[in-house]
Order: structure tokens, then C-alpha cells, then sequence
């Protein structure tokens, strides 16, 4: 192309045309090649980006709390609804925004903090005490990392600096306290007389009121979009492993060797003296005089008694500065370095300095040198590891021909359950809100409803119903929303248009009554009808009142004092078109003075436990006013 507008633009216009592309190819094209990218992030806070693999984590974790956690608030399906899902989105932002003040704070969490997280975890714990192998054993089990799982602390502990430090300012009062408990133990005493349910004087209904109505309510007579379908599930549980031979077994130890490992500790103590963030340099040499001085002084008869007096490691001085067995990488590189250099018995004699804590004592109290367990001695244990291991490379096996299968054939689910020999279940029928059984899942319901399976005809790609468990299916049945006829419901809708006018009556004749009691009419007389009266009513006892309505307690509960010496009225609907009129003729508060120290001190924690929640999420909406946040919708 060049050749051809050179052979046809010479000398001066061929250099301003070439001079054009030159500039717009350098402007437009080029840059495409920097600017140009595909976002992939769930939520974007200013900077930082949640990617689509840190949601799905934090999913995945919730959803294995929840399935380890009887009686939990929630279930692993309710995980994938819209609201939820986005519940959990808010709160990664909230840690991000979290982190962010952090940093804009000057806060930290330090090396020993983490340390000490993790060695009071009862997970890595044995005989009571932190064990190195325990914690190694149970994080490669999750695939993690110490290091990895360190940073996971990490971040868990600086997400709790700010509303920890929020927490530590809050302050109840005894008057609150007081008020609470006047609130809480208040007794009232009222009375009440339920009004008997009107009759209506003309029970006729025209037809074309029932049209009406019909036609202004014809979502309540409409029969909802339901499906049947066919579904083909490969489920781990069901899989059949084999015994291991022993060829197999010495196979998997060779390979995951490391597991069956005890790796080298050191049983190790330690004294801080810890140099604030940002230090000045007299700061910086008063802490090194001091480390220096403690060193000099330390031995292993004094060392736990010096840690006690002085160490400034809270977690650890009051055991004498005793840190456990320790392996490589658990603590930072220069405390590290130094405490696998020393020989058994030895006490530092130069304080080591670690980036973000401060200057480090240290006494090597015992070492174990790091071997291999025998093939024998965990020959259990690998049979063990094995068969979960070779089952779930089974099911991921057959879980994977299944989702191939069903792709190659579209239209059917029989070419692959005769490949795979599974049988081909049916579901009953269900709608959008779900079903008995299977269908109670959501993301089963989601891909029943799906455009290439109900109205495309096709197989539905794999659906991970849960751990172990993938499905693929096959739409068998479709009814369409439909409204009922108005012939078979119209009988229904006279009913209903009768019922709504006698609770429209009797809802008149209970404010028509109030308002003559108002003007200081007697109940009894005015009603016609029995009077009941419950004195003595608590607060927080209503539950023991069996005898009274619960619409009429928790009406006699908000309404205001009464005042003149004239009791306070409600009407309250109390149920099948029937309402009672209540009337509160005393109130008496709780008497703060009569509640035990330990049950006012044990309110007042709870108090401020949630006003500091309320505070730090004051703080944070504030956080979120001042960043840029952007959430991805479509990603979730």
C-alpha cells in the first residue's frame, strides 16, 4: 500500500500524507496496545482491585464454615443469592477500606502479633501447647503455605486495628446502664375487649366488581413458570476406590514426601524491646541500650524472670518469653537467621533487630533436627491420604467426561449416561423460588432456568451443586406463567372482596370507639362486650402472658405513657377481620437499684460492644463516602 501512494504522490505532499499516518498511528494505534484491557475485578476501591479469584475464595471459606457450623443462620444454598453474595462483596470493601486507614494511620500489625495468633489457635495446638508439625500437617491440607496462611492472619488482624482501637474508647455511662434497665423491667397494666367481627348488611357482589378486582390483582391468580427436568449427577461420595498396593502407596510417600516430615524447630524464648514505628533516633538508641543491657545481663537461669519484668512482648512475657517450637519461616528473616545459627543453650549476646516490632533477646532452650518419618510408620496414614486423594481425582475424572459428553451431544442426556452408566434421574416439577429436593439448590433452579436449557433445548454446562457433587441437565418439562381463569376463581375473589369489607368496617367501628373513650366514654358499656384486664405486665417477661393476644401486648407496649390521668387507647387487628381495643392505664418502671453488680457490668459490655460496632460502621460508611468505589454486577 506505501509503495503504491508513493508511486502516485511525490516530493513534498507524499511527506505531509506520510507525516498524517505517522502521527495518528503514534497517537491512536500505539497507544491501544498500552491502554487497552480487560477489567476482570468484582469491585474496584480507588486502586485496589477485588478480583473475581478473591470473591470466589471468600465464598468458597463461608460456604465450608457454614457446612461445619450446626444450627448456623444461614445455609450453603443461601450463599448464592443475589443479596447475600453481595453482603460478603460490602464486607471484602470494608476490609480494604479498613487497610487502607491503616496505612493512612501509621498502623501496623507486627511479626509477634501474628506469631501469637497463630500459636493460640487450638487448630495447630497439641497437649495444649503450639505444635510446628500440627500447623505444617494442617496447612497443607488446605494448600496453603505458612507464609501464605501468615499473610492471611495478617490481613485478619489489620482489619481489626481500627475497630479494636474504637472499641477500647467507648464508653457507657451508669445512667445509661440505669435507663436500659428501667426500659427493661418496666411493668405495665392495661385492659382490653375484643370487638366481635362485624356483619355485613348487603353480602352481594356485583360481577363486574369481581372483574375488577380480577384484573387489578392478576398476579395473585396467576399460576407461576414451572419446569421439570431431567439431570445425569457424578457424586465423590458415590465413587468406588479400590484398596491402594503397596507400589501405589510408595509411589504417593515419594511424591508428597514433605508431609510425612518432621521439619528441623528450635524451642526457643525470647525478650522484645520494642522500638516504636517511626522512631526518632534517641528513641532508636534508648531501645538499644536497653536490648544491649538485657543482653548482657541474660542467662538461661534469669532469662524467663527478665522476660517477665521486661519484655515488652505481651503475649509472651507472662511464660517468660517462651515462644514454642519454631521452624523455619515462621518468624521474620533476621530473627529467623539468627535463632537457626546458634547452638543449643546458647542466649544471644547482640540484640537482633526485626523490621516493625523492635530489638530481640534470644534463648535456643532445645533443637530437634528435621527427619522423615519411616514408609511404615505412616503406612496408615498414606492409605488414608491416598483414597481421599484418588477419589477426588476420580470424581474430577468423571465430573469432566460428563461436562464433555454433554457438550458434543446437546440435545439429549443419553449419550453420555450410556458412556458413563449413570442413570438419568427426573425432577418433580418446581418454579424460579425452587422445590422439594434437589431443586431446593439454587444454582440448580438458575441453570434449569437458563436460556440454552429452557428455551434452547440444550444439555446445561457442569453444575457444581456442592463439594464433590456435579450435575448436568436436560430440560423435560415447560409450563409457562399463566393466569388462572376468572370461572375458577371467582369464587375465591367474592370471598376475599367480603372479608376486605367487613375488616374495613370493623377497622371504622374500633376508631369510631376509641374516640368516644377519648372524650372519657366507659369501655365496657361503650363495647358491649366482657372487659379483660392484665396488670403487673413485664417487659421482658411478655412471653409468659398466655392469656393476652400477642398483637394486644406488643400494641400495649408502644404506646405512651399515659398522661391527665387518662389512659392511652390503640385499636390493634388481632386477626380474621376481628380488632380490639386496648387501653394503658399504668406504667412502672424498673428499679436499676434492685439488678446485680455482675448482671449491670455483663449489660454494660454488650452496650459497648454495640455501640462500637455502630461507631465503627459509622466510620466506615464515612470511609466509603471519601473513596471511589466501582462493583462489577455482571461479574458476581
Amino acid at each position: 500500500m506505501l509503495q503504491a501512494l508513493r508511486n502516485k504522490i511525490h516530493g513534498w505532499p507524499a511527506a505531509v500524507v506520510l507525516g498524517i499516518c505517522v502521527f495518528a498511528v503514534a497517537f491512536f494505534g500505539i497507544e491501544s496496545y498500552f491502554v487497552s484491557r480487560v477489567d476482570t475485578f468484582v469491585a474496584k476501591v480507588d486502586d485496589h482491585e477485588i478480583s473475581q479469584q478473591d470473591w470466589q475464595n471468600r465464598l468458597t471459606e463461608l460456604r465450608q464454615q457454614l457446612a461445619a457450623t450446626p444450627n448456623a443462620p444461614y445455609t450453603v444454598a443461601d450463599l448464592e443469592k443475589p443479596e447475600l453474595k453481595k453482603q460478603v462483596l460490602d464486607g471484602m470493601i470494608n476490609q480494604v477500606l479498613l487497610q487502607k486507614a491503616n496505612t493512612d494511620l501509621g498502623l501496623a500489625v507486627s511479626d509477634t502479633a501474628v506469631r501469637d495468633a497463630i500459636g493460640g489457635d487450638q487448630g495447630f495446638q497439641v497437649d495444649g501447647r503450639f505444635d510446628a508439625g500440627t500447623y505444617r500437617a494442617v496447612l497443607a491440607q488446605q494448600g496453603m503455605s505458612p507464609a501464605m496462611y501468615e499473610a492471611k492472619v495478617r490481613t485478619g488482624l489489620a482489619t481489626q486495628m481500627l475497630p479494636e482501637a474504637i472499641a477500647a474508647t467507648t464508653l457507657v455511662s451508669s445512667a445509661d446502664v440505669d435507663n436500659f434497665f428501667r426500659l427493661h423491667d418496666q411493668q405495665r397494666d392495661l385492659r382490653y375487649v375484643s370487638l366481635p367481627r362485624p356483619s355485613l348488611a348487603d353480602a352481594s357482589v356485583a360481577d363486574g366488581d369481581i372483574d375488577a378486582f380480577y384484573k387489578s390483582h392478576i398476579a395473585d391468580y396467576t399460576t407461576p413458570e414451572q419446569v421439570s427436568v431431567q439431570y445425569l449427577e457424578v457424586k465423590q461420595a458415590d465413587l468406588k476406590v479400590g484398596e491402594p498396593t503397596d507400589e501405589q502407596l510408595h509411589q504417593y510417600y515419594d511424591k508428597f514426601k514433605q508431609r510425612y516430615a518432621q521439619p528441623e524447630q528450635r524451642l526457643a524464648s525470647h525478650i522484645l524491646v520494642n522500638v516504636p514505628k517511626n522512631a526518632t533516633p534517641e528513641q532508636q538508641k534508648a531501645a538499644l541500650e536497653k536490648a544491649k543491657k538485657l543482653a548482657a545481663e541474660a542467662t538461661p537461669a534469669n532469662f524467663a524472670k527478665l522476660a517477665a519484668d521486661s519484655s515488652d512482648d505481651l503475649g509472651s512475657k507472662r511464660t517468660g518469653g517462651d515462644l514454642g517450637w519454631l521452624e523455619k519461616g515462621v518468624t521474620n528473616p533476621a530473627f529467623d537467621a539468627a535463632l537457626f545459627a546458634m547452638k543449643k543453650g546458647d542466649v544471644s549476646k547482640e540484640p537482633i533487630l526485626s523490621p516493625d516490632e523492635g530489638y530481640h533477646i534470644i534463648w535456643l532452650r532445645d533443637a530437634r533436627e528435621g527427619d522423615s518419618k519411616p514408609f511404615a510408620e505412616v503406612r496408615g496414614q498414606l492409605a488414608s491420604d491416598w483414597a481421599k486423594a484418588e477419589a477426588e481425582r476420580l470424581y474430577n475424572e468423571k465430573a469432566g467426561q460428563l461436562a464433555d459428553l454433554a457438550e458434543r451431544n446437546p440435545g439429549s442426556l443419553e449419550p453420555a449416561a450410556k458412556e458413563l452408566g449413570l442413570a438419568i434421574k427426573t425432577s418433580p416439577l418446581f418454579g424460579h423460588q425452587g422445590g422439594e429436593g434437589i431443586p431446593q439448590d439454587p444454582k440448580f433452579v438458575q441453570a434449569a432456568f437458563a436460556d440454552d436449557v429452557l428455551n434452547q433445548g440444550n444439555n446445561s454446562s457442569l453444575v457444581q451443586i456442592g463439594k464433590g457433587d456435579a450435575i448436568v441437565l436436560h430440560m423435560a418439562k415447560h409450563n409457562a406463567a399463566a393466569p388462572q381463569a376468572l370461572a375458577t376463581v371467582k369464587d375465591a375473589i367474592r370471598q376475599r372482596i367480603l372479608d376486605e369489607r367487613v375488616d374495613a368496617q370493623a377497622k371504622k367501628q374500633a376508631d369510631e370507639l376509641v374516640a368516644q373513650l377519648a372524650k372519657g366514654g366507659d369501655l365496657a358499656a361503650l363495647a358491649k362486650a366482657p372487659v379483660q384486664t392484665a396488670a403487673g405486665l413485664s417487659r421482658n417477661k411478655l412471653g409468659e402472658a398466655k392469656d393476652v393476644p400477642p398483637a394486644v401486648l406488643r400494641e400495649a407496649f408502644n404506646l405512651p405513657r399515659p398522661a391527665g390521668g387518662k389512659p392511652s387507647w390503640a385499636t390493634v387487628q388481632v386477626g380474621n377481620g376481628t380488632y380490639a381495643v386496648v387501653a394503658v392505664d399504668k406504667v412502672t418502671d424498673g428499679d436499676p437499684a434492685k439488678v446485680e453488680k455482675a448482671q449491670r457490668d455483663a449489660l454494660r459490655g454488650q452496650m459497648m460492644d454495640a455501640m462500637a460496632r455502630a461507631v465503627t460502621l459509622e466510620y466506615i460508611d464515612a470511609l466509603r463516602a471519601k473513596a471511589k468505589i466501582q462493583v462489577a454486577n455482571d461479574r458476581m
